[in-house]
This record gives C-alpha cells, sequence and structure tokens, in this order.
C-alpha cells in the first residue's frame, strides 16, 4: 500500500507512526477506544480528582458535599487506576521514538509487531519512509528531543488519515480477539546509535516468515516513481527486502517500551 504526501520531515514521521501504532492497538482489540479518546478521558480523569480534591480539603465543608466530592474521588481514582500503565507505556514510547528521529538524520524503517513478542507475532506492518528530510544530530538526548517541533502539522494530518483509511481497506483488525497482548516497535538505524535507556540493537531480527505483513509506503509527491525503497508486496515475507533496501550498514533496533492490551471481557469485532 502506497501513499504520497506533500511533507515528509520527523515530525510527520513521528505522528505517523504514534497514531498507526494507537489505531493497529484499536483494530486489534487490545484498547476499548481510540488512543486519542482515551488520553482525553484520562487527562479528563486526573482533573476531575484534583479538583474534587481540592474542594474536600476546602474549609467549612458540609457534610453532604464532603461525601460528594469523596464519592467522586473514588470513582476517577478507578478510572486512573485503569488507564494509568497503558498511558505510561504509551507516553515512553512516544519519548523514546522522538529521540530517535532527531538522532537519526535519515529515518526509513520502522515495524510494528502486535504478538507475545517479535519473533513470535500475530500481525506484522512495517512501514517505509522514502526520501525523509534529513534531521540534524547534537549531544544531548533532551537536546535532541527540543531540535524538532513535534507538533501536529496539516501535513500530518492528512498522512495520518489517509494511513488509517488505509488500514481499514486492507482489513486491518478483522481477525477476531485472540485476549491481551503486546505492541513492539522495531527501526532501523546506524550500529552507532546510542540511546540505550530506549532502543536494543537487533542486528539479525527477522519475524517469523509464517506471519504475512501489512506494508505501508509513504513517499513524497515531489519524488520520482521509481524509489528505491521497499517494493509493495502481497507474497508471504520476512524483512529480507527492508534489510536490502535500507542504507549502508543499517541494523534493527528494538524500543526497550512496549505497549500492553488491556484485557476485555466482552471483545467485539473490529468495525
Amino acid at each position: 500500500m502506497e501513499i504520497a504526501v506533500d511533507s515528509l520531515d520527523g515530525s510527520v514521521i513521528f505522528h505517523a507512526i504514534n497514531e498507526i501504532s494507537g489505531f493497529v492497538l484499536y483494530m486489534h482489540q487490545q484498547i476499548p477506544s481510540l488512543l486519542q479518546d482515551i488520553t482525553l478521558e484520562f487527562d479528563s480523569l486526573c482533573s476531575e480528582y484534583k479538583e474534587s480534591e481540592m474542594a474536600l480539603h476546602q474549609n467549612e465543608v458540609k457534610p453532604t458535599l464532603r461525601r460528594k466530592h469523596a464519592g467522586q474521588m473514588r470513582e476517577a481514582k478507578r478510572g486512573i487506576r485503569r488507564f494509568q500503565k497503558l498511558m505510561r507505556q504509551v507516553s515512553d514510547l512516544q519519548t523514546a521514538l522522538k529521540l530517535m528521529i532527531s538522532e537519526v538524520p535519515h529515518f526509513q524503517e520502522a515495524i510494528l509487531v502486535i504478538g507475545a513478542s517479535p519473533l513470535r507475532p500475530h500481525h506484522v506492518y512495517e512501514l517505509s519512509f522514502s526520501s525523509a528530510s534529513a534531521v540534524p544530530s547534537s549531544s544531548g538526548e533532551h537536546e535532541r528531543e527540543k531540535e524538532l517541533d513535534f507538533g501536529k502539522s496539516r501535513a500530518a494530518e492528512v498522512l495520518c488519515r489517509k494511513a488509517i483509511r488505509g488500514l481499514i481497506s486492507k482489513g486491518a483488525g478483522c481477525a477476531s480477539y485472540s485476549g491481551p497482548s503486546k505492541l513492539f516497535l522495531l527501526v532501523k538505524a546506524p550500529p552507532c546509535l546510542n540511546l540505550p535507556l530506549h532502543f536494543l540493537p537487533k542486528r539479525d531480527f527477522r519475524h517469523s516468515n509464517k506471519i504475512v505483513p501489512l506494508r505501508l509506503k509513504i513517499k513524497r509527491k515531489t519524488q520520482d516513481q521509481n524509489m528505491d525503497a521497499l517494493p509493495v508486496s502481497s507474497e508471504t515475507g520476512s524483512s529480507d527486502r527492508l534489510v536490502e533496501s535500507a542504507p549502508n550498514d543499517f541494523i534493527w533496533f528494538q524500543c526497550r517500551h512496549v505497549i500492553k492490551g488491556l484485557a476485555s471481557n466482552t471483545p467485539t469485532e473490529a468495525e
């Protein structure tokens, strides 16, 4: 599956991977609703808890209001506990991805894996980005993250909508619910990448060839049509073609931050 976009810099790539990750989790019934909706709900619950706590500690609060505020705090805390671990995992993965994109000048390839481990996947999504703009590197993790403005641009919004529509059209998430699983992120980067708190080298990584990956190639519209990036194919695939088309000496790195799906008592078919 190919998608052509007007702009393809590091910020656009970050939002594409981030939103596709969240959508994949939802389509495979690992989270109860879209990640954006869960984030809004979680933030709202945190605000509600703080407001009720402040009201509860005010002087001369009537007993009826005190009971009301205490009940609101209990309900908000229950919701916060449900999503707290998920939101921390999402935040850690986003931080790692931003640092990696800021560090690697020519980031081109990523793999999303749903399964027990990257070597035992249930579903695989291979993403390639052709002619991504170079990103200057610098020393210090926090300095690198600040070099790029990761605000969501119009180009990123358009790309994410196209990608999600494409995934739906290709039947992503149509398989029945198989229980809570994990989402793993792997990226191609030079062997000298030094982000040990976030990425571990997996030089010889290959997922099971029993799984047919869904390949999504994103390219710039101004680019020549004869690209040297990942070819789109419906054949069974390992990551061999990814390795062959990557920049010289790039290897796979696995993100140390894994997103674990939430258990569902009443699974439903993904729409």
